[in-house]
């Protein structure tokens, strides 16, 4: 996805890999690569990651044995149709997760807005970076770290990896699943303009709806009944007499 504000099919030939050994952070390796007037569509995976990080520059420990890709993108997008970019990796993730589950394994789930969890246990960890560019073009890259063999224990939700669930796959395997689901799932969102398809998909997918949950924010915390995303992908809290709370970002929790 290259160009301003294309709109259009992608062919997976259009996609680039480059699998490198350890690196700092696959995110970091694709940024540094915009910055030299790479034009994007360039999947970046690596072995291990020194400097692995999560949403809001938490650590993400980085171990051989798990898949950490990430996807550099330029001009995605306006950037008025961004926000629902997140929706669209998360089913993509979900569908590359699911299809290497085996049958009667635990369900695989979407935790709003992008975290993947089987049976309640997160296994993916996904992080959305981007930077203008001396060009005036805009990078954006897609983080992905899925526990194939390992789970780290980040301290904020109970963990799995896909091998404690049942699954046999490799890395490499994993991502030939992610670099197709991928690709169709931008194919979907279309830059932005497929955004109700990708709500649709990633409702089928959604876990937790209609449940008690605590959304945390940079200020407050807020309790109440998960009513699913509105059209704009908002997570929706039903907080009693009434009132629903719309919710552009935070840190969902169940229970």
């Amino acid at each position: 996805m290259t160009g301003q504000n294309r709109i259009g099919r992608i062919a997976l030939d259009d996609f680039r890999h480059t699998a490198l050994g350890d690196v700092g952070s696959t995110n970091t390796e694709c940024l540094i690569r915009a910055r030299a007037g790479d034009p994007g569509l360039h999947w970046i995976t690596a072995a291990r990651q020194i400097s692995g990080r999560g949403r809001r520059g938490r650590a993400w420990a980085s171990e051989p044995g798990n898949l950490y890709a990430s996807l550099l993108l330029i001009d995605p997008a306006p950037m008025e149709k961004l926000h629902s970019l997140p929706l669209a990796v998360a089913v993509a993730v979900h569908r590359a997760i699911q299809v290497v589950m085996p049958p009667g394994s635990n369900p695989v789930s979407i935790k709003w807005p992008n975290d993947i969890l089987i049976a309640g246990k997160k296994c993916c960890g996904i992080l959305l970076e981007g930077e203008g560019l001396p060009d005036g073009h805009h990078a954006l890259v897609i983080g992905c770290g899925i526990n194939v063999a390992l789970a780290p224990d980040h301290g904020l939700y109970p963990v799995t990896s896909l091998q404690a669930e049942g699954a046999t796959v490799s890395p490499d395997e994993l991502f030939a699943h992610l670099f197709r689901s991928m690709g169709e799932a931008l194919n979907v969102w279309n830059c932005g303009e497929g955004i109700a398809e990708i709500i649709a998909q990633w409702r089928s997918a959604a876990g937790g709806i209609g449940q008690k949950i605590t959304v945390n924010l940079p200020d407050r915390s807020l309790s109440g009944r998960f009513e699913g995303i509105d059209e704009d992908g908002r997570l929706m809290l039903d907080l009693g007499a009434g009132t629903v709370q719309r919710i552009a970002a935070g840190d969902v929790f169940f229970g």
